[in-house]
């Protein structure tokens, strides 16, 4: 599905973001992309769904190499956004639209879907979303939760082969959480990809199949499986993952491993 080799990206030409990165993404995997703030994750996306490309290297997605002027091709163009789908971290970026529906069924007009199909989907996602009451609000009216998912609902409704997700489970309480997962969970049994960066270590665990360590260098210092990555504490500690945790109980200092997780009150 998507072959990095040698990525290098910085913006303004001043300020690296990533620097040498080479990754394979194979369709059906679930892949992680785990790191410390400001390592590159959300520029990792942003490359893997078009949005901006490398200063070195090449990006290929589909057996095709992504450049700006591959884009300038209306069919590809409308292709590959059909087929890849990336959910902001900030959902503000997102949402744009005079009402949550306006935004949910935005991409299915632009990509040519017909009305009933439309129609169905917008009633499909709003209810495995649970969001059937607020369609007819304003996204600014919205919590924090509620809008990450109308994001998520959003690139859902098109159903895109390939789903990128920006800290999903930032903002949501345990519950809401909970029924993400298992969303994702279902949206993969059909051999989709979906490729998550995240700082939530249960989410990773949880979910996924691969998982790729880019460091405060923004490198892949690490990839492999999820149960051996995840098993190395004192690697963990080194990149910012978990850190060590004290708290006194009866008059005894205890030291223990804290994940960075949003489940975690």
């Amino acid at each position: 599905m998507f072959e990095l080799r040698d990525v290098y990206f910085s913006y303004m030409g001043k300020f690296p973001a990533l620097c040498g990165v080479s990754l394979n993404i194979e369709k059906g995997q679930v892949v992680a992309i785990i790191g410390a703030n400001g390592s590159g994750k959300s520029t990792l996306l942003h490359i893997l769904d078009g949005l901006i490309f490398p200063d070195r290297g090449t990006v290929m997605a589909f057996g095709v190499e992504l450049k700006r002027a591959t884009f300038s091709d209306a069919n590809f163009n409308r292709s590959f956004r059909s087929r890849v789908g990336l959910v902001f971290q900030n959902p503000d970026i997102q949402l744009f639209s005079p009402t949550v529906k306006d935004d949910i069924i935005f991409a299915p007009l632009y990509l040519g879907f017909k009305e009933d199909v439309i129609k169905n989907r917008l009633k499909e996602i709003a209810s495995l979303m649970r969001i059937e009451k607020i369609l007819d609000r304003a996204p600014h009216q919205l919590s924090v939760g509620e809008r990450r998912k109308v994001s998520i609902a959003s690139i859902l409704v098109y159903q895109p082969e390939v789903l990128l997700l920006d800290e999903p489970t930032l903002g949501l309480d345990p519950r809401t959480s909970r029924e993400l997962i298992d969303i994702l969970m279902n949206y993969r049994k059909d051999n989709r990809t979906i490729i998550i960066a995240t700082h939530d270590l249960h989410l990773v665990e949880e979910i996924s199949d691969i998982v790729y360590v880019l460091s405060e260098d923004k490198t892949i210092v690490r990839y492999g499986q999820v149960s051996d990555v995840l098993k190395e504490q004192d690697f963990l500690i080194e990149h910012n993952l978990i850190h060590i945790h004290s708290h006194r109980h009866k008059d005894k200092i205890h030291i223990h491993p804290h994940i960075h997780n949003e489940h975690h009150g």
